[in-house]
């Protein structure tokens, strides 16, 4: 497979700007319920570790060792995690690092390194309500309402999700066929676009724009 500092070769071509733009999705969802592992397990940081590796990346810096191991040891923590719900908020995390190296090969299996995290949010969601799945169907709403033009042309290159047996694989297929069918919104709840990490460091993004961001959909978690 060829690779250039900006471009990634394959079935297809994967530029670095495009896998940022993924990175990005995938950490705003694993963002959304880390404190749902963290709650569970207080003294492992891994998650949160591959949350910071993931935005390194987003934020300009090259995709090196960091986003592997960190990925890697934050799926760790979701195999010994003591629920459902904690596992996906940590399996969610390591996503977020492991979307650095979203392949450009032809294949149904990597459109969960661009989905699964989202699906996972939803799947808790539900579980916190009791297996209500009007909160998940509330969810997959809003995941697709900050997916960026980029973000579907980018998902559009692979085959479709292909179906499976757990809920969090029903979810994503159901996602995944909504954004191939039309365009996101590229906007949050409410109609604010989520902050844009391009060109600036997370920590310079206002606390006060990111809960008016999450702000309309807080209610889906209680």
């Amino acid at each position: 497979m060829a690779q250039s500092t900006h471009t990634v070769s394959g079935d297809f071509d994967l530029t670095m700007e495009e896998l940022r733009a993924v990175a990005r999705y995938v950490v705003w969802h694993a963002e959304d319920v880390l404190a749902v592992f963290e709650r569970a397990v207080p003294d492992d940081s891994r998650p949160r570790a591959a949350i910071d590796a993931a935005w390194s990346f987003i934020n300009g810096a090259d995709r090196t060792r960091l986003q592997r191991m960190t990925s890697v040891e934050a799926h760790r923590a979701a195999r010994s995690a003591p629920s459902e719900a904690a596992r996906l908020a940590a399996r969610a995390a390591g996503d977020a690092a492991s979307a650095a190296y979203l392949h450009p090969i032809s294949q149904a299996s990597q459109v969960g390194h661009i989905l699964r995290a989202s699906s996972s949010v939803a799947r808790i969601a539900e579980l916190q309500a009791g297996g209500d799945p009007a909160k998940s169907d509330a969810l997959l709403e809003r995941s697709r309402q900050r997916a960026t033009p980029v973000l579907i042309d980018v998902l559009r290159r692979y085959p479709p999700a292909a179906g499976g047996s757990d809920r969090v694989a029903r979810l994503m297929c159901n996602l995944d066929r909504s954004l191939r069918q039309g365009q996101g919104q590229g906007a949050g709840a409410g109609g604010h676009r989520p902050p844009s990490h391009t060109t600036e460091s997370r920590a310079r993004v206002p606390e006060k724009e990111r809960d008016v961001w999450r702000s309309g959909h807080r209610g889906l978690w209680h």
